[in-house]
């Protein structure tokens, strides 16, 4: 990629292109983990409703909530049992409706985390589906006869399960198999039969008329299988189960699928997100997204925070390099912009790793640093920000300590325990194995709340169902609050430049400059033709934890270079040359307009 030069403005975005959800801030709210209002160790909708405050004060628009629905919780809510119930410990219908009214009466709109690719196998549906081969239910998932080689029985096929393990399960009462692209206990619904996109849309509904403005849907674009089930490649030759995500992700009536839930969304004006693992097509994607296909609004792609996979599975070690990452956020902001698309802009959710620790660095003289860097690249590109609980303080990760008893997460779990069974000598892996959890490990980002530096960091007055990071008593949300310096206050003045230049860091263009710099991420962001705010902006990131010397290219960005803001608060208002370099001290982020 070529160093940028000065771009001229570009003609005017239209009208019927800026939307209410592209100006937005959602913040993600993982339940169980947030705040516990009654004492049993457990996060619930009342805590939620008591930190309302604290979410508006920061500039979100929208909350988000992990799934709230009925689950025996084997994979944290993702496997529901009832779409239409409230898992207990989190509270009742009647405390989603305050919920709700909370969030509303405060200019805020209300997402839920509709997931239907899978149910829980605890689900009537699947209760019915199992019971016999001519219930009514059993065509509602994907059943299939086994394969016999040398009279030994064996899967349909060799998909692997992203909890390990084949991807299907025997069911001996009625002699088939029953697929589960994730656990065992989260058995796929078969959308080939028409009354299961017809039941999804039932629950849509009820859910958009019960207050709720938009979805985020969990894995998605798997909902569309390929019928004929053929065998993956190998890719591992190390296991008998092989992705097959070619035969899934992206499937051959996925768009049929997902138009059927975007009318209904179209009618309410809701907000829709579609969570679209395993594909890095950008085409493919704008299929779902692009402004006149009527499907999701935005979709999660997964090549950032896959960057540091290794090649047979997620815990195997990758270092992921600068380079890369200046490539993947470069191809994303330039294809959505100038396809008429949307992105969905994150680097922490419930399912990664803290961004400090796996982007930047979360040592105690880097870390506020890196939280305030990363809050500057998230904030200056285009698309719809998403921001996960504890992320605006700049929680680190577990700490290097941590024992494995610790971990609650199903696939950590299964990992490890598939890591030891087959290799029961190889202490060597399994240290590594522990030094990847500690990386990449969901729990990572499900320690509870950090609220202040009282017991339990005052997430509850009980043990919590997961142990709080020990850093609470220095690294919490009360401190924060009162300090105009923090990473905290740090994010509401992103947020509020985000809304204030819009037409700039929401709509405008980007480019890349210098993008073959190894230490320094820099791009500009350039304004419609008709917009009256700074023609241009220009973001300086030094992703090193040490100083570096950089040069402003010429002509890369209209005079004068004002910084505006930046980490280091001794910069704001100075101005960048471009007579000779100038020094980024560790971690340095600045937002220059001119």
């Amino acid at each position: 990629m070529p160093s940028l030069e000065y771009t001229q403005a570009e003609t005017p975005l239209p009208d019927n292109l800026k939307k209410w959800w592209k100006e937005s801030c959602v913040y993600q709210v993982y339940p169980s983990s947030f705040c516990d209002s009654n004492g049993d160790g457990i996060g619930d909708i009342q805590g939620i409703i008591s930190k309302l405050d604290y979410i508006k004060n920061l500039g979100s628009d929208i909350i988000w909530l992990n799934p709230i629905f009925s689950s025996p919780q084997v994979d944290m809510g993702y496997d529901i049992s009832d779409y239409y119930g409230i898992h207990p410990p989190y509270g009742t219908l009647q405390d989603l409706d305050e919920l709700a009214a909370g969030i509303h009466s405060r200019g805020m709109k209300l997402v839920l985390d509709l997931v239907v690719n899978h149910t829980s196998d605890q689900h009537r549906w699947f209760q019915e589906s199992r019971s016999s081969v001519i219930n009514a239910y059993r065509d509602w998932y994907i059943w299939r006869k086994p394969v016999f080689r040398d009279g030994e029985r064996h899967p349909p096929n060799n998909w692997r399960s992203y909890f390990g393990g084949s991807a299907w399960t025997y069911d001996e009462g009625t002699g088939e198999y029953y697929l589960h692209l994730f656990a065992s206990e989260q058995p796929d619904l078969n959308w080939e039969n028409p009354q299961v996109p017809a039941a999804v849309h039932d629950i849509v509904r009820y859910w958009l008329d019960h207050g709720a403005d938009g979805f985020r849907m969990d894995v998605i674009n798997f909902i569309s299988k390929d019928q004929t089930f053929p065998d993956a490649p190998i890719t591992n030759p190390g296991s008998p189960w092989q992705t097959g995500k070619q035969f899934y992700a992206c499937g051959p009536r996925l768009h049929e699928y997902l138009q059927g839930i975007g009318k209904i969304l179209k009618e309410y004006d809701a907000f829709s997100v579609g969570e679209m693992l395993d594909v890095d097509d950008a085409a493919e994607i704008l299929k779902a997204v692009g402004h006149d296909r009527e499907e999701v609004n935005m979709a999660f792609h997964f090549e950032i925070v896959n960057m540091d996979h290794g090649p047979t599975d997620k815990f195997a070690q990758r270092k992921w390099d600068l380079g890369e990452l200046k490539s993947i956020v470069s191809k994303w902001q330039h294809f959505m912009h100038d396809n008429h698309g949307w992105n969905a802009i994150y680097l922490e959710n419930h399912d990664q790793g803290r961004s400090v620790s796996r982007f930047a660095s979360d040592q105690p003289e880097h870390r506020e640093l890196s939280a305030k860097l990363l809050a500057t690249l998230l904030g200056c590109q285009s698309g719809t920000l998403f921001v996960y609980q504890g992320q605006e303080l700049g929680m680190p990760n577990v700490p290097q300590d941590w024992p494995l008893d610790n971990y609650r997460d199903i696939e950590t779990l299964n990992h490890w325990k598939e890591l030891t069974s087959s290799n029961p000598e190889k202490t060597s892996l399994h240290q590594s194995a522990l030094t990847e959890y500690r990386l990449k490990s969901r729990d990572n980002s499900r320690t509870p709340m950090q609220w202040d530096d009282s017991l339990n960091a005052g997430f509850s007055t009980a043990k919590p169902w997961i142990p709080v990071h020990k850093d609470y008593a220095t690294l919490n949300a009360a401190a924060q609050v009162k300090d105009p310096g923090s990473v905290y206050w740090y994010w509401s003045k992103i947020l509020e430049f985000r809304k204030l230049y819009s037409d700039t860091l929401v709509y405008g263009s980007f480019a890349l400059v210098e993008a073959e710099n190894r230490d320094v991420f820099a791009f500009v962001r350039s304004p419609s033709a008709r917009s009256q705010l700074p023609p241009q902006a220009l973001i300086v990131l030094n992703f090193r934890p040490y100083e570096v010397s950089w040069t402003l290219p010429p002509k890369v960005i209209s005079n004068p270079r004002h910084v505006v803001l930046s980490n280091y608060p001794e910069r704001i208002g100075s101005k960048l040359t471009e007579s000779g370099s100038i020094s980024l001290g560790p971690m340095e982020a600045l937002v220059c307009f001119g």
